[in-house]
């Protein structure tokens, strides 16, 4: 039996990646600075035993490789025993291409917003098809209940992300994935603490481009710039275009619901399908209708993937329902990008109507931190009736601007405990508390939910 030991387990793709490699018959261990939950558990759970910390000591598992997480950088104690014995190691991508991959249909889903869930959306389809495909995916699918499986069909389906691969490999991981069906969903500015500008990402962009093969497909929405000049550097593989706007070609909808809970699908003009779901927003309009392209392509019909989608309940951390009590409900949402901000609440604004919506938000990603979307951020909660921001002590720049520039009240909170009495002063009914972060939010949720109990 092959053993592998992973540095940085715990990340959603690395946690994942050592579930597909228990499944395939690895003898797995792993070690990350912080082993918590949901992941350490998932990972317990398949018999992967977890070490704490980065002691050289490991060196001592005599592992057959050691696969490094992008998190792991030079002066890491393991890293650099493991370079100064010069001992195999790999990046989590490359592996993933050299043992689960090969042989593989793989269906990717990239882009700036909407991967997990188009992602997911993708899984189930083909699994409500029959296909019995494995994935792994940034996010836990609330109809799978895990990250990542093995699957007992050549289709796989990959959340095809832009970061780094590992300090060794500064590709972006999904050069690695060779898609026979690529999604690019969007393609914003993001990632700046590894991106100077669009334009670096767009090339990243076109490597992938670069790796669909001739008989493959790729499908973007029909009104991204910036997408459409990554195809002017060169592609060989046919394009599919899609659009929340009705279109005489591609695939298209028209809503029958404002808030996106209803629309009919059509391909080149021609009806397809009638979705009817649980998902809000123009945004995850597109996400569906990808899903649908993607597993067209792969031989499921419309209809089958509309009736997929009409069963589809969610995933978690995307505006997942926590809290619902008396008129009051506490959503859980993983938006950390200005648009992603403003689609997710324009989605509870159309369903709610004229409900209170108060939007809580920690500005945690890397690029957050850094102020590169402060101007957009000013706008992007216009749908909400108020915003708390959580001003955390390494945040390179000043909150005075969004607060005072802000279209709707705003207030910044110096910590989760201000955060907390904030919201209980401003309980009132009905309403909806969306809280949004990357990250843990140092447990805010269920702080909240406790201290409303």
């Amino acid at each position: 039996m092959q053993h592998i030991h992973i540095l940085g387990i715990c990340g959603t793709f690395m946690g994942s990646l050592a579930q597909l490699a228990a499944a395939k018959g690895y003898r797995v261990t792993g070690c990350d600075a912080n082993v918590y939950p949901p992941m350490s558990t998932q990972l317990m759970a398949a018999g992967i035993e977890l070490i704490e910390g980065y002691d050289p000591a490991q060196l001592a598992l005599n592992p057959d490789i050691f696969v490094i997480g992008n998190a792991m950088s030079r002066g890491n104690p393991l890293v650099e025993a493991v370079l100064d014995q010069g001992l195999p190691y790999v990046s989590g991508p490359q592996w993933l291409h050299d043992v689960i991959l090969p042989g593989k249909w793989v269906l990717a889903v990239s882009g700036t917003h909407g991967k997990t869930t188009t992602s997911s959306l993708l899984a189930w389809i083909l699994d409500y098809a029959g296909m019995a495909p494995g994935f792994l995916i940034g996010g836990v699918p609330d109809n799978f209940s895990v990250s990542a499986r093995l699957g007992s069909t050549p289709f796989f389906v990959i959340e095809a992300d832009e970061y780094d691969c590992a300090f060794f490999d500064k590709r972006s991981k999904f050069v690695h994935y060779q898609p026979r069906t690529l999604v690019i969903n969007n393609l914003e500015f993001d990632h700046a603490d590894i991106f100077d500008n669009l334009a670096a990402i767009q090339k990243q962009f076109h490597h992938l481009v670069r790796t669909v093969p001739a008989k493959g497909l790729i499908i973007h929405p029909s009104d991204n710039a910036a997408i459409k000049e990554v195809m002017q550097q060169g592609c060989w593989t046919p394009l599919q275009a899609f659009s929340t706007e009705v279109q005489a070609q591609g695939w298209s909808v028209s809503l029958t619901k404002n808030d996106g809970s209803e629309f009919m699908v059509y391909l080149d003009g021609e009806q397809q399908a009638m979705v009817r779901w649980s998902l809000l927003g123009r945004h995850n309009v597109a996400n569906g209708l990808a899903a649908i392209a993607a597993a067209r392509h792969v031989g499921v019909t419309p209809s089958v993937a509309a009736a997929a989608l009409a069963e589809f309940t969610g995933v978690k951390r995307r505006m997942e329902c926590l809290y619902d009590v008396d008129g009051l409900r506490i959503y859980d949402d993983f938006a950390h990008h200005p648009t992603a901000i403003a689609t997710t609440l324009e989605g509870l604004r159309a369903k709610v109507g004229s409900d209170t919506i108060l939007a809580i938000i920690e500005p945690r990603s890397n690029t957050m931190r850094m102020g590169v979307h402060q101007s957009a951020l000013i706008n992007a909660c216009r749908s909400a009736d108020e915003v708390l921001w959580f001003n955390p002590p390494n945040l390179q720049w000043n909150m005075d601007v969004i607060i005072s520039q802000s279209p709707i009240p705003a207030e910044a909170c110096d910590s989760i405990e201000q955060l907390i009495q904030c919201v209980k002063d401003r309980l009132t009914r009905p309403l909806h508390i969306v809280i949004m972060s990357n990250g843990g939010f140092a447990g805010l949720h269920q702080r909240l939910i406790r201290e409303l109990q």
